[in-house]
């Protein structure tokens, strides 16, 4: 597998030096400067090439952009309201640039309003190091006593809101702060200033909108931008919900093998695709990552190899979890690259161009001297570094089998 490092730019407490010090082979990165439904020009994108491409005291990285992380598919898009053609006209616009540009993979997701969700951004470990942490209980606390979502207590047992109330009532004013701003951190820098109001409108723009109708908007944007992707020659994968199952009375259509099958078969083209994120699908207890592979390995183009591990307290099918060291969590991830492996030969096999499938190590721990940089949330330098070589280890291994 191609081994890739994600990288947000000139302001990654990361460089581009260190990522070849740490051997990755190609970058992961985004323009999140520009905001959702704008196209992006070709100027921007080859300005971030540049930046990648170069070290940062002068010379060549030897790195090279090679997977988009995310083109962000915008709200409107995703609710059909609003500008949302116009966005689409602008999603594809930015296809067209990247194809320009020679870059193949764009990795995207369909998940309404937050990104990935956590409690605790920097929660202490036993070894000394820090990881992030989703707290059903602490979640419920926001949304019940904080949020004040209203039908939030149809979502949550009665022990889950009889601890959730606990919780909130011992809370100081800037815990419930902390809380507030840990939740709404899933993209990155982009939501870090919102208010409780500001999400309860985001909130509200769901209101009439369940599963299958996200669901059904987005076969419809895929089948609005795939035609486009597959002419340029492009890979489009779209990342599972994070975690798997429904937040804030939000729906979720990408969270288990049974709603990637739905949606790639509804518009089936090599262009359509999925990225396997181990640590985001392997939360449900139910998951299996080697029959994941075995079912769409055709259609994966991009791996986030990364592991969580599930704890109490956990109610029905949500559970509570953390971002677990790569080897060490609930994810069988030997038996998971072995099925990868086993699919880039069979591509190899076929002739396949893209017999290779990218990957990176995802969410590490915040490890030794990251714990004094406080950099992007589960993007430390020494955590992914210690997950990339856990991970290569494993890769040599299984390919000489």
């Amino acid at each position: 597998m191609r081994q890739t490092w994600r990288w947000f730019g000139p302001a990654d407490t990361v460089s581009t030096a260190q990522m070849r010090q740490a051997g990755v082979e190609g970058v992961v990165s985004a323009l999140h400067h520009l905001k959702p439904g704008t196209a992006w020009s070709a100027d921007e994108i080859a300005k971030r090439q540049a930046q990648i491409a170069a070290l940062p005291g002068g010379g060549a990285s030897g790195l090279a952009w090679e997977v988009v992380e995310s083109v962000p598919v915008s709200e409107a898009i995703k609710t059909q309201v609003g500008d949302w053609r116009a966005h689409l006209d602008a999603y594809r616009e930015t296809l067209e640039k990247l194809a320009g540009a020679g870059i193949e993979t764009v990795c995207y997701n369909f998940m309404p309003v937050l990104d990935w969700t956590r409690t605790a951004l920097r929660a202490p470990q036993s070894h000394g190091g820090t990881a992030m942490l989703f707290d059903l209980e602490d979640f419920a606390a926001f949304d019940l006593f904080v949020l004040e979502r209203p039908g939030a207590f149809d979502d949550y047992p009665e022990p889950c809101i009889s601890a959730a109330r606990e919780k909130a009532s011992k809370m100081h004013a800037t815990e419930k702060q902390a809380l507030q701003d840990n939740i709404v951190a899933g993209l990155p820098g982009a939501n870090d200033a919102w208010t409780l109001d500001e999400v309860r409108d985001h909130l509200g723009r769901y209101a009439d909108i369940g599963a299958d109708r996200l669901r059904a908007n987005l076969i419809d944007f895929l089948s609005e931008v795939v035609p486009t992707a597959e002419r340029l020659g492009l890979r489009l994968c779209c990342h599972p919900d994070d975690p798997p199952f429904p937040l804030l009375g939000l729906p979720r259509v990408m969270s288990s093998l049974a709603d990637y099958r739905t949606v790639l078969e509804a518009v089936d083209s090599p262009a359509n695709g999925a990225t396997l994120c181990t640590g985001s699908l392997g939360v449900a207890p139910d998951f299996d990552p080697v029959a994941f592979v075995d079912a769409l390995g055709q259609k994966i183009h991009f791996a986030h190899l990364r592991n969580t591990k599930r704890i109490a307290p956990a109610h029905g099918a949500r559970s509570s979890f953390f971002e677990a060291a790569h080897l060490e969590g609930d994810t069988d991830m030997i038996a998971t690259i072995r099925a990868l492996v086993r699919e880039e030969k069979r591509r190899r096999t076929e002739g396949r161009a893209d017999w290779q499938i990218p990957m990176r190590p995802d969410h590490g721990q915040d490890l030794l001297g990251d714990l004094d940089v406080r950099g992007m949330p589960g993007y430390p330098l020494i955590g992914r570094m210690r997950g990339l070589a856990e991970l290569r280890g494993v890769m040599a291994a299984v390919s000489a089998e």
